[in-house]
């Protein structure tokens, strides 16, 4: 019985915790180096193995995989997003696909905490001016008594929330799940930080675009740890431009890595970061180990965190 992880780039399931717990329940193929985001090159790493490890998103597990990999039984998911693989076609073809709900909600809500902290106090720039010989004191916006809108109700929305109470924030939350445009509207509406952490799905992909930056505040910050594609790229692009918000901090992006020279990186009001909200040691360890133990429980014929049956 054959375990691949055929996406492991930058490498950090070789030689890991949960490497070894893998050689116990079969034999073992890692892949570290690039190649993963083709998709004839990821079918020729899958070839015959009956499981899949998925770790990076750009990994696409599409029906045409499916078909050149028909002893593909069991993708296992290091993360919650499940984006890059079709659902459909996976279930059609009798494989189960699992994730690992809520291993990395602190971190990424600590992260987009700091986000919307950076932007509101402008702390890239100031200490950028200080560096280059100035004493920049600005205005700068402070979280106590604001409105945050938190988009999206699982582990790592709950956990933003949380946090933001604990900063004196009043808190809106919307969910994919029932949530009305209505609702919507008037949160982007009284929100003074928007928070992104929807799933990626067709219904989510440009949630924010023209319209929903127009019914936002000028003075408002966009946080985005969730998917890049949740917001319409140059919507985006023009309402920061333009002022019509005050900043956004992004950990995600629709082109990943970021190419040099991309419009994002000219614009003084945002603050970006490499999609690492969720890279901790602790994230990291505990992550892979689930991932793994979803796989033994398949194996045993007892799967959990389900996001896909056949």
């Amino acid at each position: 019985m054959m375990i691949v992880i055929p996406d492991d780039f930058p490498s950090v399931f070789a030689g890991s915790e949960a490497h070894a717990l893998a050689k116990t329940l079969g034999e073992v193929r890692v892949f570290t180096e690039r190649g993963a985001e083709e998709e004839a090159e990821l079918s020729r790493r899958i070839g015959t193995a009956r499981i899949a490890v998925n770790i990076r998103a750009y990994a696409c597990f599409t029906d045409a995989v499916f078909d050149a990999c028909p002893a593909l039984k069991m993708i296992s998911i290091w993360g919650t997003g499940t984006d890059n693989v079709d659902l459909v076609a996976a279930a059609r073809r009798g494989i189960t696909v699992c994730n690992i709900p809520g291993v990395n909600a602190y971190a990424v809500a600590e992260h987009t905490i700091a986000l919307m902290l950076a932007v509101a106090r402008k702390i890239p720039q100031i200490d950028r001016g200080m560096r280059e010989g100035g004493w920049p004191r600005e205005m700068l916006a402070q979280l106590h008594g604001k409105t945050l809108a938190v988009f999206g109700s699982g582990s790592i929305g709950a956990r933003v929330a949380q946090l933001a109470r604990a900063f004196g924030m009043e808190v809106l939350t919307w969910s994919a799940r029932g949530g009305s445009a209505a609702a919507k509207e008037d949160a982007l509406r009284r929100a003074d930080f928007v928070s992104l952490h929807l799933r990626l799905t067709p219904a989510t992909r440009d949630f924010l675009g023209r319209a929903e930056f127009a019914a936002m505040q000028p003075s408002a910050i966009l946080v985005n740890t969730g998917r890049g594609p949740l917001v319409d790229r140059d919507a985006l692009l023009e309402a920061l431009g333009s002022g019509r918000i005050a900043g956004a901090g992004l950990d995600v992006f629709h082109d990943e890595p970021l190419k040099p020279g991309d419009a994002l990186m000219a614009l003084a009001n945002t603050v970006l970061s490499p999609h690492n909200a969720g890279q901790t040691p602790e994230v990291r360890r505990d992550g892979l180990l689930r991932t793994m133990d979803n796989v033994a429980k398949f194996l045993a014929g007892t799967p959990q965190n389900l996001v896909s049956v056949p």
